[in-house]
């Protein structure tokens, strides 16, 4: 199980800190509702090697058989790899790539009329809810994959 963890884990981590990195910044001037759904399906994207990774460890490591438990747990240790990619990404991009988008982004959001008192957003902290996001959509993911892909005797 370590060997399948730590191989698409990896893939996850690369590919979400390749893909989220880039459309952060190739998104640059775009609408952040727009920018919104692209983080999403990258998110989404990124999180693709859950399933092939379970399906690896069941076929090639557990000689064909996966409980759902177990299904679930190697699904959940490739959603921390992909997620600490994303969450990397993400304070990368807000420290060193653009580190004024809180400024902008709070400018936005009053210029649309939201009346509300904005927090004063610090790159840690979003990096922190970025990992979360990631884990729960990896959650779901990991939940549907060991569902779709368990076999027992």
């Amino acid at each position: 199980m370590k060997s399948t963890v730590i191989r698409f884990g990896a893939l996850g981590f690369v590919l979400g800190l390749l893909l989220f990195l880039s459309g952060l910044y190739f998104g640059q001037g775009m609408d952040y509702s727009m920018g919104e759904v692209i983080g999403y399906a990258t998110m989404i994207v990124s999180l693709i090697f859950v399933y092939f990774g379970i399906k690896h460890f069941r076929d090639r490591e557990n000689g064909g058989q996966l409980s759902f438990g177990k299904g679930l747990t190697v699904g959940l240790l490739i959603s921390l790899f992909t997620a600490a990619g994303v969450a990397i990404a993400d304070y990368i991009y807000t420290t060193l790539i653009n580190p004024d988008f809180f400024e902008s982004y709070k400018a936005v959001m009053i210029a649309q009329g939201h009346t509300g008192e904005l927090p004063d957003y610090g790159s840690a902290s979003v990096a922190a809810l970025m990992f979360l996001m990631v884990l729960i959509i990896g959650l779901i993911i990991s939940l549907i994959s060991a569902l779709m892909l368990q076999r027992k005797n």
